[in-house]
């Protein structure tokens, strides 16, 4: 393809480009060109609140690390017979809840490994505990590998498993699992999971539903270019039928304490370069997301000038990448000013991508610096509306 320009202009526009047009766009246009055209995609969507550039307070609750999959790019799982293995309760659990409202957070991101034992009957429980203690807590969580996983142990079909952790009170799936669709790279760093077509296949099946969900990509560990534009293929194939991925959200490889033991293929440039290309090819996909915690705060804020229109989440507590090598901290006064010094303005959003709170007076910003992403459970002592809340002991 040697005319990137009429490429670019038609997809800034909201036309079609073919896979092999986002494959040469993502091998060869000219950075700024590329940023510039997935910028002005954004804009065009967001008519009116392009300005806008959002995040999310929430936090990840990880259940347990015993896992049977033995993914080769995961530093956080422990095989199910290893003296390394835990699971919290659910009172350890609700009062992780409890924390996460006290900190303004809106949202409970469930993960874990795929314990031998649990079924849907540990889900639908789990589920059902929160929502009864914390109503105001959407569960966005898990994917379609732990549906998978739960199925099987239950005897019972996707579909089953779907509508009863539904009902039980799961909000949305969080699209966990999908690393890489494409068959090669995906039997290569995760040989026991589903394939990347039967990801795709029960998350069509949760959409058909009501169950919506968001889509990521893990970027790094030795994919092609071309099997990275696939990923979005696939996606985009399924999103045609269904709508219901909310976002896309591309997240880079960390290198540490895992069995691949490579350092990350996926530059800072490799990382921005797809996230305008997201924008761009995913002409059916409403938002596209920066991911700060893997690639750093600079490149996190650079991203909202390459097509994206969130920068994710403070995260309350996260074990999972961290643990892979991902040291990126922030807070929401940080976060905050990332998105303002970026040029856009910063809004606390829901789940579901509606404004909480527009932050367009900086005189009027909140000055909490408790909200802050950490790498292990921490906890404020006291608090207004949960006062028997004490310090937790990192874990």
């Amino acid at each position: 393809m040697s005319d990137y320009a009429a490429v670019l202009d038609r997809a800034a526009a909201g036309g079609r480009i073919t896979p092999e047009e986002a494959l040469d766009l993502y091998r060869s246009a000219p950075l700024h060109a590329l940023g510039s055209a997935a910028d002005t995609a954004r804009r065009r969507r967001y008519a009116g609140t392009e300005h806008i550039a959002t995040y999310i307070i929430e936090r990840n609750i990880n259940y347990t690390n015993s896992c049977v999959t033995a993914c080769k790019f995961c530093a956080f799982y422990a095989a199910p017979q290893s003296d390394k293995v835990w699971t919290r309760d659910i009172a350890d659990i609700l009062r992780r809840c409890a924390e996460t409202v006290e900190l303004g957070g809106t949202q409970i991101m469930f993960q874990g490994g795929h314990h031998p034992d649990y079924g849907v009957e540990y889900y639908e429980e789990h589920f059902a505990a929160i929502k009864k203690a914390y109503p105001q807590l959407v569960i966005h969580s898990l994917g379609a590998s732990e549906v998978e996983h739960m199925s099987r142990i239950s005897g019972v079909s996707a579909e089953e498993a779907i509508r009863r952790i539904h009902a039980a009170g799961l909000d949305s799936f969080a699209g966990a699992g999908a690393e890489l669709l494409p068959a090669r790279p995906r039997t290569a760093i995760a040989p026991l999971k589903e394939s990347g077509e039967r990801w795709l296949e029960i998350m069509e099946i949760a959409h058909n539903l009501g169950v919506e969900s968001t889509s990521t990509m893990l970027m790094g560990t030795g994919e092609t270019n071309a099997e990275r534009i696939e990923h979005l293929r696939m996606i985009r194939d399924v999103q045609d039928r269904t709508g219901g991925f909310r976002a896309f959200i591309p997240y880079t490889y960390q290198p540490e304490n895992n069995k691949l033991k490579g350092q990350t293929q996926a530059t800072v440039f490799e990382y921005l370069r797809l996230i305008a290309v997201s924008r761009l090819f995913l002409d059916n996909v409403a938002h596209i997301q920066g991911s700060w915690l893997t690639v750093g705060k600079e490149a996190g804020q650079l991203s909202l000038h390459y097509g994206a229109d969130d920068l994710g989440s403070i995260m309350l507590e996260e074990n999972v990448v961290s643990m892979a090598g991902a040291k990126h901290r922030s807070n929401r006064m940080e976060i905050i000013h990332l998105i303002r010094s970026a040029g856009r303005v910063p809004a606390q959003r829901a789940t579901t991508y509606e404004h909480l709170l527009v932050h367009d007076d900086p005189a009027n910003d909140p000055v909490n610096d408790h909200v802050v992403s950490h790498l292990s459970s921490t906890a404020i002592e006291g608090g207004t509306a949960h006062p028997e809340l004490k310090l937790l002991a990192s874990s």
